[in-house]
Protein backbone atom coordinates (compact mmCIF):
# COMPACT_ATOMS: atom_id res chain seq x y z
CA UNK A 1 0.00 0.00 0.00
CA UNK A 2 1.58 3.28 -0.64
CA UNK A 3 2.36 5.83 1.46
CA UNK A 4 1.75 9.40 0.33
CA UNK A 5 4.25 12.26 1.97
CA UNK A 6 1.16 13.84 3.37
CA UNK A 7 1.18 10.92 6.11
CA UNK A 8 4.59 12.44 7.31
CA UNK A 9 3.80 15.84 7.59
CA UNK A 10 3.29 16.90 11.41
CA UNK A 11 4.16 20.66 10.58
CA UNK A 12 1.68 24.24 11.68
CA UNK A 13 -1.14 23.39 14.62
CA UNK A 14 -0.21 19.90 15.03
CA UNK A 15 2.70 19.18 16.65
CA UNK A 16 1.20 21.63 19.93
CA UNK A 17 -2.39 19.43 19.00
CA UNK A 18 -0.63 16.31 18.93
CA UNK A 19 1.36 17.12 22.40
CA UNK A 20 -2.09 18.39 24.13
CA UNK A 21 -4.41 15.63 22.65
CA UNK A 22 -2.54 12.35 21.38
CA UNK A 23 -0.04 12.07 23.82
CA UNK A 24 -2.06 11.80 26.73
CA UNK A 25 -5.00 9.80 25.58
CA UNK A 26 -2.82 7.46 23.25
CA UNK A 27 0.99 7.69 24.06
CA UNK A 28 1.96 8.15 27.41
CA UNK A 29 0.46 4.50 29.19
CA UNK A 30 3.25 3.17 26.17
CA UNK A 31 5.83 5.54 27.13
CA UNK A 32 5.90 4.43 30.29
CA UNK A 33 5.81 0.42 29.39
CA UNK A 34 8.86 1.06 27.07
CA UNK A 35 10.68 3.20 29.23
CA UNK A 36 9.96 0.19 32.32
CA UNK A 37 11.30 -1.97 29.53
CA UNK A 38 14.32 -0.16 29.36
CA UNK A 39 15.51 0.14 32.90
CA UNK A 40 14.36 -3.70 33.19
CA UNK A 41 16.78 -4.37 30.62
CA UNK A 42 19.32 -2.25 31.90
CA UNK A 43 19.61 -3.93 35.80
CA UNK A 44 20.45 -7.52 33.23
CA UNK A 45 22.67 -5.49 31.08
CA UNK A 46 24.22 -2.08 31.98
CA UNK A 47 23.74 1.04 29.49
CA UNK A 48 25.67 3.72 28.35
CA UNK A 49 23.72 5.47 25.67
CA UNK A 50 20.77 4.64 24.82
CA UNK A 51 19.38 6.18 20.98
CA UNK A 52 15.82 7.39 20.46
CA UNK A 53 14.13 7.71 17.01
CA UNK A 54 11.07 9.63 15.61
CA UNK A 55 11.35 10.95 19.14
CA UNK A 56 8.13 13.35 18.16
CA UNK A 57 7.41 15.76 20.88
CA UNK A 58 9.28 14.12 23.17
CA UNK A 59 6.60 11.96 25.10
CA UNK A 60 9.68 8.65 25.47
CA UNK A 61 11.99 10.92 25.81
CA UNK A 62 10.87 12.26 28.99
CA UNK A 63 9.86 9.48 30.61
CA UNK A 64 13.43 7.85 29.35
CA UNK A 65 14.83 10.92 30.84
CA UNK A 66 13.00 10.22 34.56
CA UNK A 67 13.20 6.70 34.32
CA UNK A 68 16.98 5.38 33.38
CA UNK A 69 20.16 5.90 35.85
CA UNK A 70 21.55 9.23 35.08
CA UNK A 71 24.51 7.60 34.01
CA UNK A 72 22.55 6.71 31.07
CA UNK A 73 23.32 9.10 28.12
CA UNK A 74 20.21 9.73 25.90
CA UNK A 75 20.20 10.80 22.63
CA UNK A 76 16.65 12.20 21.16
CA UNK A 77 16.34 12.48 17.43
CA UNK A 78 13.47 12.80 14.85
CA UNK A 79 13.18 13.84 11.09
CA UNK A 80 10.34 16.40 11.24
CA UNK A 81 11.70 19.95 12.54
CA UNK A 82 8.74 21.56 14.03
CA UNK A 83 7.94 18.07 16.38
CA UNK A 84 12.03 18.56 17.73
CA UNK A 85 11.71 22.22 18.01
CA UNK A 86 8.23 21.35 20.31
CA UNK A 87 10.04 18.13 22.31
CA UNK A 88 13.18 20.73 22.65
CA UNK A 89 10.73 23.24 24.25
CA UNK A 90 9.21 20.90 26.59
CA UNK A 91 12.41 19.89 28.09
CA UNK A 92 13.27 16.90 29.82
CA UNK A 93 14.19 15.97 33.60
CA UNK A 94 17.65 16.23 32.81
CA UNK A 95 20.00 16.32 30.41
CA UNK A 96 19.37 15.08 26.72
CA UNK A 97 20.74 15.49 23.62
CA UNK A 98 18.36 16.32 20.73
CA UNK A 99 19.43 15.51 17.17
CA UNK A 100 17.93 15.95 13.83
CA UNK A 101 18.35 12.73 11.64
CA UNK A 102 16.61 10.33 9.47
CA UNK A 103 16.12 6.59 10.32
CA UNK A 104 17.22 5.63 7.36
CA UNK A 105 20.38 7.28 7.46
CA UNK A 106 21.57 7.77 10.90
CA UNK A 107 24.51 9.91 11.93
CA UNK A 108 26.25 7.70 13.98
CA UNK A 109 29.17 5.50 14.09
CA UNK A 110 28.39 1.72 14.25
CA UNK A 111 28.09 -0.31 17.34
CA UNK A 112 27.86 2.74 18.96
CA UNK A 113 24.85 2.49 21.46
CA UNK A 114 23.25 -0.16 23.75
CA UNK A 115 19.54 0.46 22.91
CA UNK A 116 17.82 1.95 20.33
CA UNK A 117 14.39 2.77 21.20
CA UNK A 118 10.90 3.83 18.71
CA UNK A 119 7.82 4.63 20.19
CA UNK A 120 4.88 4.93 17.08
CA UNK A 121 7.05 5.72 14.59
CA UNK A 122 8.22 2.82 12.72
CA UNK A 123 4.99 2.47 10.80
CA UNK A 124 5.99 6.10 8.90
CA UNK A 125 9.07 4.67 7.75
CA UNK A 126 9.28 4.34 4.00
CA UNK A 127 11.62 1.28 3.86
CA UNK A 128 11.36 0.00 6.77
CA UNK A 129 14.14 -2.66 6.32
CA UNK A 130 16.47 -0.31 5.34
CA UNK A 131 15.65 1.77 9.12
CA UNK A 132 15.87 -1.59 10.34
CA UNK A 133 19.38 -2.03 9.00
CA UNK A 134 20.40 1.28 10.53
CA UNK A 135 19.24 0.28 13.66
CA UNK A 136 21.02 -2.81 13.83
CA UNK A 137 24.30 -0.98 12.36
CA UNK A 138 24.56 1.47 15.19
CA UNK A 139 23.77 -0.86 17.94
CA UNK A 140 26.80 -2.79 20.18
CA UNK A 141 27.04 -6.44 19.79
CA UNK A 142 24.23 -7.70 22.78
CA UNK A 143 22.38 -4.03 22.20
CA UNK A 144 18.41 -4.36 21.74
CA UNK A 145 16.38 -2.39 19.42
CA UNK A 146 12.83 -1.95 21.12
CA UNK A 147 10.08 -0.19 19.35
CA UNK A 148 6.12 -0.39 19.50
CA UNK A 149 2.99 -0.48 16.18
CA UNK A 150 -0.32 -0.20 16.40
CA UNK A 151 -1.95 -3.05 16.44
CA UNK A 152 -5.04 -3.07 13.76
CA UNK A 153 -7.94 -0.18 13.61
CA UNK A 154 -10.64 -2.32 14.75
CA UNK A 155 -8.67 -3.21 17.95
CA UNK A 156 -7.97 0.77 18.32
CA UNK A 157 -11.83 1.72 18.94
CA UNK A 158 -11.49 6.13 18.99
CA UNK A 159 -9.27 5.50 15.31
CA UNK A 160 -11.63 3.23 14.21
CA UNK A 161 -15.09 5.12 14.89
CA UNK A 162 -13.42 7.77 13.66
CA UNK A 163 -12.66 6.49 10.68
CA UNK A 164 -15.97 4.60 9.80
CA UNK A 165 -17.61 8.33 10.25
CA UNK A 166 -15.32 9.74 7.53
CA UNK A 167 -16.00 7.07 5.01
CA UNK A 168 -19.71 7.89 5.65
CA UNK A 169 -18.64 11.44 4.74
CA UNK A 170 -16.67 10.60 1.74
CA UNK A 171 -17.84 7.55 0.51
CA UNK A 172 -16.13 8.15 -3.19
CA UNK A 173 -12.65 8.82 -1.37
CA UNK A 174 -12.43 8.16 1.94
CA UNK A 175 -9.13 9.41 4.18
CA UNK A 176 -7.95 6.55 5.00
CA UNK A 177 -4.57 7.48 6.88
CA UNK A 178 -5.15 6.05 9.96
CA UNK A 179 -5.77 2.66 8.76
CA UNK A 180 -3.09 2.55 6.01
CA UNK A 181 0.03 4.28 8.19
CA UNK A 182 -0.48 4.00 11.91
CA UNK A 183 -3.03 1.44 11.62
CA UNK A 184 -0.78 -0.66 8.49
CA UNK A 185 2.07 -2.14 10.24
CA UNK A 186 0.98 -5.05 12.74
CA UNK A 187 1.47 -8.30 11.14
CA UNK A 188 3.65 -10.28 13.25
CA UNK A 189 5.08 -12.06 10.20
CA UNK A 190 5.48 -8.77 8.39
CA UNK A 191 7.64 -7.01 11.25
CA UNK A 192 9.73 -10.22 11.39
CA UNK A 193 10.64 -10.23 7.97
CA UNK A 194 11.66 -6.80 7.97
CA UNK A 195 13.67 -7.31 11.20
CA UNK A 196 15.58 -10.08 8.97
CA UNK A 197 16.14 -7.95 6.11
CA UNK A 198 17.22 -5.32 7.93
CA UNK A 199 20.22 -8.06 10.06
CA UNK A 200 18.35 -8.67 13.22
CA UNK A 201 18.84 -13.13 12.80
CA UNK A 202 17.33 -13.42 16.67
CA UNK A 203 13.78 -13.77 17.00
CA UNK A 204 11.92 -11.10 17.96
CA UNK A 205 10.13 -10.97 21.15
CA UNK A 206 6.61 -9.16 20.51
CA UNK A 207 3.78 -8.82 23.10
CA UNK A 208 0.57 -7.37 22.50
CA UNK A 209 -0.43 -4.63 24.93
CA UNK A 210 -4.43 -3.51 25.75
CA UNK A 211 -4.70 -0.20 27.49
CA UNK A 212 -7.75 2.33 27.68
CA UNK A 213 -7.47 5.76 26.16
CA UNK A 214 -9.88 8.03 28.26
CA UNK A 215 -10.89 11.68 27.59
CA UNK A 216 -13.50 14.31 29.31
CA UNK A 217 -15.33 14.32 26.07
CA UNK A 218 -16.14 13.28 22.79
CA UNK A 219 -14.62 16.51 21.25
CA UNK A 220 -11.17 15.93 22.73
CA UNK A 221 -10.55 12.67 20.50
CA UNK A 222 -12.35 14.23 17.89
CA UNK A 223 -9.96 16.75 17.57
CA UNK A 224 -7.31 15.23 18.75
CA UNK A 225 -7.41 12.71 15.48
CA UNK A 226 -8.78 15.03 12.66
CA UNK A 227 -6.80 18.37 13.89
CA UNK A 228 -3.55 16.58 15.31
CA UNK A 229 -2.50 14.06 13.41
CA UNK A 230 -1.50 14.05 9.19
CA UNK A 231 -5.36 13.12 9.18
CA UNK A 232 -5.84 17.00 9.17
CA UNK A 233 -4.17 17.49 5.37
CA UNK A 234 -6.27 14.54 4.25
CA UNK A 235 -9.58 15.95 5.14
CA UNK A 236 -8.14 19.59 4.21
CA UNK A 237 -7.23 18.34 0.65
CA UNK A 238 -11.24 17.59 0.00
CA UNK A 239 -11.95 21.14 1.07
CA UNK A 240 -9.77 23.65 3.10
CA UNK A 241 -13.09 24.62 4.66
CA UNK A 242 -14.21 21.52 6.02
CA UNK A 243 -11.98 20.75 9.01
CA UNK A 244 -14.48 22.16 11.35
CA UNK A 245 -17.07 20.52 9.69
CA UNK A 246 -15.31 16.92 9.85
CA UNK A 247 -14.27 16.99 13.70
CA UNK A 248 -17.91 18.20 14.52
CA UNK A 249 -18.82 14.69 12.50
CA UNK A 250 -16.14 13.00 14.63
CA UNK A 251 -17.20 14.19 17.76
CA UNK A 252 -20.47 12.98 17.30
CA UNK A 253 -19.72 9.49 15.91
CA UNK A 254 -18.27 8.87 18.85
CA UNK A 255 -19.99 10.66 21.35
CA UNK A 256 -23.61 7.88 19.74
CA UNK A 257 -20.96 5.04 20.32
CA UNK A 258 -19.25 6.42 23.67
CA UNK A 259 -21.82 8.59 25.05
CA UNK A 260 -21.52 12.22 25.87
CA UNK A 261 -20.00 13.06 28.94
CA UNK A 262 -16.30 11.21 29.62
CA UNK A 263 -15.42 9.02 27.05
CA UNK A 264 -13.36 5.83 27.67
CA UNK A 265 -12.06 3.07 24.62
CA UNK A 266 -10.11 0.34 23.78
CA UNK A 267 -6.29 1.22 22.43
CA UNK A 268 -3.92 -1.77 21.28
CA UNK A 269 -0.66 -2.26 20.05
CA UNK A 270 2.42 -4.87 19.82
CA UNK A 271 5.48 -3.86 21.83
CA UNK A 272 8.81 -5.49 20.27
CA UNK A 273 12.26 -6.35 20.96
CA UNK A 274 14.91 -7.80 19.50
CA UNK A 275 18.64 -8.27 19.98
CA UNK A 276 21.47 -7.38 18.06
Amino acid sequence: MATPDTDKVFSGSIPKLYEAYMAPMFFEPYAVDLANRLANQANARPLSRVFEIAAGTGVVTRRLAATLPGSVAIVATDLNPPMLALATELGTSRAVEWRSADAMNLPFEDASVDAVVCQFGVMFFPDKAKAFSEAHRVLRPGGVFLFNVWDRIEENEFAHTVSVALESLFPDDPPRFMARTPHGYFDFDTITRDLRAGGFTAAPVINTMAERSRAASARVPAIALCQGTPLRGEIEARGPARLGEVTDIAEQALARRFGPGPVEGKIQAHVVMVER
